[in-house]
């Protein structure tokens, strides 16, 4: 485009010189319609490039548009298939430390409670308070000894003998007429020996 409107410029200043002086007048009038011709030529030619230029950026704009909106989704799909890798992966490492943790307090629970049931015990001792085994070996004896005297006595315990002892006293007493008793005086009993 450029190199149209130098050779029209060239074309016109070459038949400028030529007519001479005579025609400087003339010559000068016809230049400069030729020159705005030229120029309102070259003017226009840009305005239909400029136009041609909108068109097909217009029809290929939308094409250019679809086309990077397709590249965006498969770059978006790309990151969310890498992130959700790196996730599951951050999510795995979480949940392998959690789980450590859980090991590591559950061992530290189980030897404090370990600890405070021997200080525990050890206290117990101390003041006297019999334990566990204490208690079983304790009732194993009371059941020899409780089987023992039904074999050898073939009765009960006192306690349970002097209460069926008592009832057939009373059913005697009814049917005698009743004597007044002197109260007796109370008898006061040994105290038992505390245990060191």
């Amino acid at each position: 485009m450029a190199a149209k409107f130098k050779k029209t410029a060239k074309k016109t200043s070459g038949k400028t010189r030529s007519a001479g002086a005579a025609g400087k007048g003339a010559g000068a009038q016809e230049q400069a319609e030729r020159l705005s011709k030229s120029l309102s030529e070259s003017a226009q030619q840009i305005w239909l490039a400029g136009v041609g230029a909108f068109g097909r950026a217009q029809a290929e704009g939308t094409k250019l548009f679809e086309g990077l909106v397709k590249e965006g989704l498969t770059l978006e799909q790309a990151t969310r298939k890498f992130t959700g890798g790196q996730a599951g992966a951050l999510r795995d490492a979480v949940e392998s430390k959690v789980g450590q943790a859980r090991e590591r307090a559950a061992d530290t629970w189980d030897r404090l409670e370990k600890v405070f049931e021997e200080r525990v015990q050890r206290a117990l001792v101390k003041l006297g308070v019999p334990g566990r085994e204490d208690l079983a070996e304790l009732s194993e004896r009371v059941d020899a000894l409780t089987a023992e005297l039904r074999r050898q006595g073939g009765a009960a315990p006192a306690r349970k003998s002097a209460a069926r002892a008592a009832k057939p006293k009373a059913a005697k007493a009814a049917d005698k007429p009743a004597k007044t008793k002197a109260p007796r005086k109370a008898v006061a009993k040994p105290k038992p020996p505390v245990a060191p």
